[in-house]
């Protein structure tokens, strides 16, 4: 049957109505958690970090670096610089607290390092190529589905400033990320980041899909991603699961496939996009672990920091595989 204006009215009349049940019935949800299936998954995660030191060296070993025969040779190798990137990012310190904090763990970490130091690993080529392949790597170790949620947010660049709170999200304020995670595993498998907007880091994410040929075959997102040229840039053979605006008139082929699946099944519709709120949640559980703040001056070492949120989160995700 061919999906007119009017019948495309009334089918969003009936979407939100499911919205409303559904929301009732995770309310009723909400106290019923399986403490025995999310302590199994934090023993994971343990393992998982036990393991980050030999995946940081795998991830090393893949460059080819060559250095000048003259010149003095480096005191830190790529891993070991990577290593105390990710440790600084994961206290959330200043470069001269950790500076001081390393002047206490010296003996642990067998290393002396000034703030200055701290600060360039943020633009240090060789960890940023170490952290893209510990990216993959952390993929290829959990092995994900490519059903996935996608959305957007911002890091704030001042104290005291909240990307959700604030009705004006001028770009000297905020920077902007879009990750797409993973349904069964609970990774972000796409990332993507910007100054500009966040449609931008939005195509960002499916570049980097592409170009390392990440699986994706079904993603949640907002309707601020509900164009038909958002749509297309998925990629063909993507389904997507995105609610229409209410000033939706011209359908075309992609809207014409979503509007049939949801009118088929509002429910099962509506359930399904629901999942999409993991990534709210995941984006909300990031900030209070790893930060709100973007602290760095520099663009690049902005993104490198930003980059290293979506790893740390990579690491220290539990997820239970939604029913």
């Amino acid at each position: 049957m061919k999906i007119t204006r009017k019948r495309a009215k009334e089918l969003d009349k009936v979407l939100k109505e499911e919205h409303g049940r559904i929301r009732e019935e995770n309310k009723e949800k909400e106290d019923q958690y399986p403490y025995r299936e999310w302590e199994r998954e934090r023993k994971e995660v343990v393992e998982r970090l036990r393991k980050l030191p030999e995946l940081v060296e795998e991830a090393a070993a893949q460059l080819e670096i060559e250095r000048p025969s003259r010149g003095r040779k480096p005191e830190l190798s790529p891993a070991q610089k990577t290593m105390l990137f990710l440790f600084a990012r994961l206290t959330q310190k200043s470069n001269r607290d950790m500076e001081a904090m390393l002047a206490l763990l010296g003996p642990v970490f067998d290393v002396e390092v000034s703030y200055k130091t701290i600060e360039r690993l943020y633009s240090d080529d060789e960890v940023e190529l170490v952290l893209h392949n510990l990216f993959l790597l952390l993929l290829d170790e959990e092995g994900v589905s490519g059903d996935c949620s996608g959305d957007g947010t911002g890091y704030s660049l001042q104290t005291g400033k909240h990307y959700r709170n604030d009705c004006k999200k001028q770009g000297d304020k905020y920077r902007y990320v879009f990750r797409l995670v993973d349904l069964k595993t609970g990774m972000y498998i796409g990332y993507g980041y910007s100054n500009k907007s966040e449609k931008r880091a939005f195509r960002k994410a499916l570049a980097l899909l592409e170009r390392e040929g990440i699986p994706l075959h079904k993603v949640r997102l907002d309707k601020y991603y509900s164009s038909r040229k958002n749509i297309r840039e998925l990629g063909e053979g993507v389904e997507a699961v995105v609610l229409p605006k209410e000033n939706l008139s011209n359908f075309g082929t992609e809207w014409h496939q979503i509007l049939s699946r949801a009118k088929e099944d509002p429910y099962g519709f509506m359930k399904d996009y629901f999942k999409r709120e993991l990534s709210e949640t995941y984006f909300g559980a990031d900030k209070e672990r790893f930060g709100r703040k973007i602290p760095q001056r520099r663009e690049d070492r902005r993104e490198t920091a930003s980059f290293a949120t979506a790893i740390l989160h990579n690491l220290f995700t539990i997820r239970l595989p939604p029913s």
